[in-house]
């Protein structure tokens, strides 16, 4: 018997109709016809002004351009990586306590997740390059970045898992505990392992914030992939072409990051269509 794979699209849209599809196939050839003409005009644009002389573009031909690239691309993963462990880690601290039975903890995670969540990266990022080194407390420009990202993405985080923790039955902690087993048990061994599980996705995808918020690195002078991009538009006078090759870079990690996470999110849902 054949199990028909249902997703969460073809549970929120209809399958359009022939009009409809019709009207999707003439919407999308006028868009890309609309998007083909803007790029005619632009390039032409660069043309004109000279934007796509050889002397703007020949020093990508040079190893030493990409390796150059290459070790800002990994300070920019390095960054991204650190400040993603220590937000899962402050965002799952943050979660205990937006869900504890105590009230005056929870009302404390919940304005930190709140501040968190509202304030800007970048705010965050001048206070330690600017405020924290007042009180005597000297910090590498890797920490500099990476400790600021964390603490805006924490917060985000912290909901993410608490979604997903909501998300596992309440029978389950009901016959855990019923068991005999006590309440961090159930937590840790029966209820978070599954709730991680239905998050994975989210995460991956608050991982993409991450990686764009460490653009600010600047700021603190770290060398990662803007930075070093700056460095060859100083040296080279080539704002457009180095800014551009450094977009199609980024856009290119978002992109795996983000198919990624589809390809977890559509592993799980096989996993689950076998169980049921």
């Amino acid at each position: 018997m054949s199990t028909v794979r249902i997703t969460a699209r073809d549970m929120l849209y209809e399958e359009p109709g022939p009009k409809a599809k019709l009207r999707i196939r003439v919407v999308t050839g006028i868009s890309l016809a609309a998007i083909a003409a803007l790029a005619v005009v632009v390039i032409r644009q660069f043309y004109i002004t000279g934007q796509l002389d050889p002397k703007y573009w020949s020093f990508f031909a040079r190893a030493t351009t990409w390796t150059f690239l290459g070790k800002g691309l990994l300070g920019t993963l390095e960054a991204a990586i650190m400040a993603g462990i220590l937000a899962f880690t402050a965002g799952f601290l943050l979660m205990l306590g937006r869900i504890s039975r105590f009230r005056i903890l929870r009302g404390i995670c919940t304005a930190l997740i709140e501040f968190t969540r509202g304030v800007p990266t970048l705010l965050f990022i001048y206070f330690f390059f600017l405020v924290v080194p007042q009180f005597g407390i000297q910090m590498s420009a890797f920490w500099k970045i990476s400790i600021p990202v964390a603490i805006s993405a924490c917060g985000v985080v912290a909901e993410v898992l608490r979604s997903g923790v909501n998300a596992v039955p309440k029978g389950q902690t009901e016959a855990a505990l019923s068991l005999g087993m006590r309440d961090g048990s159930v937590f840790l061994k029966v209820v978070f392992p599954q709730a991680i599980r239905y998050v994975i996705p989210a995460l991956i995808a608050e991982l993409v914030i991450v990686v764009k918020d460490t653009t600010f690195a600047y700021v603190v002078n770290f060398p990662d992939l803007m930075q070093n991009a700056k460095v060859l538009i100083s040296n080279y006078d080539a704002l457009l072409s180095v800014y551009l090759v450094v977009a199609v870079i980024y856009i290119l990690i978002n992109y795996l990051l983000n198919r990624l996470s589809d390809t977890v999110a559509a592993r799980q849902r096989r996993k689950k269509l076998n169980v049921t």
